[in-house]
């Protein structure tokens, strides 16, 4: 059996009406501000809604099927047809000039890492910050999801995809036909975009920055229309508290956001993965303000004269910068790395963290590190009781073994391509620092790194192979590496 490239073909150009469609939104926000890119914007969304037409046009007789080879290959190339077609708006208005840093910047707002090569972004027109921003919130829960919630027109094949693309290992459906599991997620996220949308401009920001930074955080992306990002508002603790909400929430599996809606509360505290979450959210937050308190003269941000002298500034920084690197958000309120050498590598190992299963979070999730530790400890026993069978248990259910093995290939497979990323950038000229962390923020989806990529600076010094292989790092993060690797395997393309 070969594949059914028609289907292939016809979704990629679904994708891209569907991209072309949140181009016309900015084109729309653009001529309202008048800011001179309306045109080109419009351009951007013709020309990417003809070649999306023509494509489903010529492969209207398709096969209405998708079995498991052509799932793995539309997400994949979806996430890179639609990276090729939003680089057009920073293109044709001349934002972003350069192919090399507009493909970057759009690799980096749908995979929702929010690293940028934008040196002034104050200075971009209004339609343009607004698509930066539908970048990361279109990339957030997952075109792929987009595509399936708004024309269910693949039926039961719909799940391949889902299993795809959905980040995270958790397979929860929280209804038995796909597209209305799509349906679901898409409206509570949709509808904590609105929440927080609302709650941001009562708190004292401009309505146009509140649908930016509402579409960001949701998504866990950290693009912001500010050059200094959330510090900008270091003076209005409110605003940071309300993004810190929305940060936790998006960095928690939505389908627990469903249980709470519909009133199955216990279902969410019952969470071993929520439990955990929570309690590395305050555990680290407590260490990290012990720290910030009780050192003198720490500056808290480069952007604003502030140095942390009382309890509540140093708390509120140092949630919004745990919370912000967990849930890969990538906002920053102070330059973390600044702190002391310890919060250094400690804000590091956050990288690695990563947010919950079923989130928008990226990173290697709470969940896999939970289930490996418990495999861990598990190991002793064993070793004294060889011949009983001793499973790991999650949520109070036998975890299969064949997902603890894929767990503990994926965390091994996902360090290893940190050390390749590492050297790679290395390679190209990093310093040690930078090149672990932009491997590092790149493979995880975090956004701000270390060493020359800080987060008082942007990815704009890498050479242009460094940016081209941190696209192609943040997208084997966002697609949780087997689906983007599996295509380079010789297997994959053998027919059966």
């Amino acid at each position: 059996m070969g594949l059914n490239s028609k289907i292939i073909f016809h979704l990629m150009g679904l994708l891209l009406l569907c991209n072309g469609f949140f181009m016309i939104l900015a084109a729309v926000v653009s001529g309202v501000y008048d800011d001179g890119a309306t045109l080109d914007i419009t351009l951007a969304a013709v020309v990417t809604m003809l070649v999306g037409v023509l494509a489903m046009f010529y492969t209207r007789n398709h096969k209405k099927e998708v079995k498991r080879k052509e799932g793995y290959i539309i997400v994949t190339f979806g996430w890179l047809v639609m990276s090729a077609s939003g680089m057009l708006p920073y293109l044709f208005s001349g934002a972003i000039p350069d192919v090399t840093n507009a493909f970057f910047e759009t690799m980096s707002g749908y995979t929702t890492t929010g690293a940028s090569v934008v040196d002034d972004i104050e200075v971009l027109p209004e339609g343009i910050l607004l698509w930066r921003s539908l970048t990361h919130w279109i990339g957030g829960m997952g075109i792929i999801v987009l595509a399936i919630a708004i024309l269910p027109l693949l039926g039961i094949g719909g799940m391949q995809l889902f299993a795809a693309e959905a980040p995270g290992p958790s397979g929860d459906k929280l209804h038995p036909r796909i597209t209305d599991t799509a349906k679901r997620l898409w409206l509570i996220y949709f509808s904590y975009t609105v929440a927080e949308t609302l709650l941001l401009k009562l708190a004292g920001m401009s309505f146009f920055d509140a649908v930016n930074h509402s579409l960001a955080t949701l998504s866990t992306g950290g693009f912001s229309t500010k050059n200094a990002s959330m510090a900008y508002w270091n003076d209005q603790p409110l605003i940071q508290y309300i993004v810190i909400l929305f940060m936790f929430l998006a960095g928690s599996n939505f389908v627990l956001s469903y249980y709470a809606f519909k009133g199955k509360v216990q279902k969410v505290i019952m969470d071993e993965e929520f439990k955990f979450y929570s309690i590395f959210i305050f555990c680290f937050t407590i260490v990290a303000s012990l720290v910030v308190y009780f050192q003198a003269n720490v500056p808290m941000s480069n952007f604003h004269p502030m140095v942390l002298g009382e309890g509540e500034s140093a708390f509120r920084h140092t949630l919004f910068q745990v919370v912000s690197v967990i849930t890969t958000t990538g906002f920053v309120t102070a330059d973390f790395t600044s702190w002391t050498p310890f919060l250094t590598i400690f804000f590091f190992g956050l990288f690695f963290l990563g947010g919950s299963a079923g989130s928008t979070a990226g990173g290697i999730k709470v969940m896999r590190h939970l289930l490996i530790i418990k495999n861990g400890l598990l190991e002793f026993k064993r070793t004294l009781h060889t011949n009983a069978v001793i499973p790991v248990r999650y949520n109070n259910k036998t975890v299969p073994e064949h997902i603890v093995y894929n767990i503990i290939a994926f965390f091994v497979l996902y360090m290893l391509l940190f050390i390749i990323g590492s050297l790679v950038l290395g390679a190209l000229g990093l310093d040690f620092e930078s090149a672990i962390g932009g491997a590092a923020s790149s493979l995880g989806n975090v956004g701000p790194a270390l060493g020359t990529l800080n987060p008082l600076v942007n990815f704009n010094s890498l050479p242009a192979l460094g940016k081209w292989w941190c696209g192609f790092l943040m997208l084997l993060g966002r697609l949780e590496l087997f689906t983007v690797l599996i295509l380079f395997s010789p297997y994959f393309w053998k027919r059966t």
